[in-house]
């Protein structure tokens, strides 16, 4: 039986560093306000010439890196993306290029801020069905760019970055289950309404949230979703060595683990730090844990995230 096993992460930030006390200068908000109700202090912002190739191209070198393998043994390229390059071509395939990768099959998936775990599992099944051997997996936004910088309650939330792992099939289960919902009737409380029509933008192209619903919805079905992971795997929360949670707001990471009965101790936090990156928050988190060598060999670990569309699921591993 064939299964998969993530070999390695990587992960990238702009330079660019926007802190709260500069978004007091560009908005009526302060740094209190968004501490206490995000958790939030910076983000990274990427440069006018990044787009989200380019980010997703610094941390795919790096996971490549750890992986120890050649790009030409790249033979699956899954690009999570709520934020691409263009309409087309999509955003993996113009990774591929950058990568100089060649005859291997490259799309993006948009789940918004379950991206990463969509195509995760996506890959995953690639692996265990015997398509490919090594699958590039990347989570990448430039949310700066779709952001109403007057309008205080989405601006101050979000930031840029992107992550990768290599998934690589293996004797041993790394990869134990995935579990992935939506439910479109949700749609209108998270999205990015706009559409292009004659070449002119129709409605608004900035992000729009009703943050209390999202913040009930995010709680409840994260909630539920790890809750079918541990059943299918017959495991309790106990079990779980380090949960990493997608980063939108520390309340909703909070509320999470205390609903599970899981200890922050055994939480990964990078929201902080990094803002919400929408599908490069998990896997930027991933790879902090990872480098500082808080994840170690054998370890289990819950990945989970809930995003516009609406979307959340959830991927147990084993390390």
């Amino acid at each position: 039986m064939k299964y998969s096993r993530i070999v390695g992460t990587g992960g990238y930030l702009p330079e660019k560093i926007l802190t709260n006390q500069d978004l007091e200068r560009l908005v009526d908000t302060s740094d209190e306000w968004i501490r206490s109700r995000t958790g939030i202090t910076q983000r990274h912002i990427a440069a006018d010439h990044e787009m989200a190739s380019d980010l997703a191209l610094h941390a795919s070198r790096k996971a490549i890196e750890a992986a120890g393998i050649k790009v030409d043994e790249i033979d699956l390229i899954i690009v999570a993306t709520t934020t691409p390059d263009m309409v087309f071509p999509s955003t993996a395939c113009i990774l591929q290029d950058k990568l100089g990768a060649r005859n291997c099959p490259a799309f993006d998936v948009q789940a918004v801020c379950s991206g990463f775990v969509y195509a995760l599992a996506t890959a995953d099944m690639f692996i265990r069905a015997g398509k490919c051997r090594n699958a590039l997996v990347v989570g990448t936004e430039v949310y700066s760019r779709i952001l109403d910088w007057k309008d205080r309650s989405t601006c101050v939330l979000f930031g840029d970055g992107a992550g990768a792992v290599v998934l690589s099939q293996g004797d041993q289960p790394g990869i134990l289950s995935s579990h992935l919902h939506a439910d479109g009737s949700y749609s209108k409380i998270l999205s990015v309404p706009g559409s292009i029509c004659d070449g002119k933008v129709q409605g608004t192209p900035f992000l729009i949230m009703e943050g209390n619903a999202v913040f009930k919805f995010a709680v409840r079905v994260l909630e539920e979703v790890v809750y079918e992971a541990l059943a299918e795997n017959n495991l309790q929360s106990s079990d779980i060595d380090w949960l990493i949670p997608h980063q939108a707001n520390i309340r909703i990471i909070q509320s999470t683990a205390k609903k599970l009965g899981i200890s922050m101790e055994k939480v990964v936090v990078t929201v902080d730090k990094h803002g919400n990156t929408s599908a490069a928050s998990i896997p930027l988190a991933l790879d902090t844990a990872v480098r500082d060598g808080r994840i170690k060999s054998g370890q289990t670990v819950l990945l989970e995230g809930v995003g516009g569309g609406f979307t959340w699921g959830a991927v147990l591993l084993r390390w």
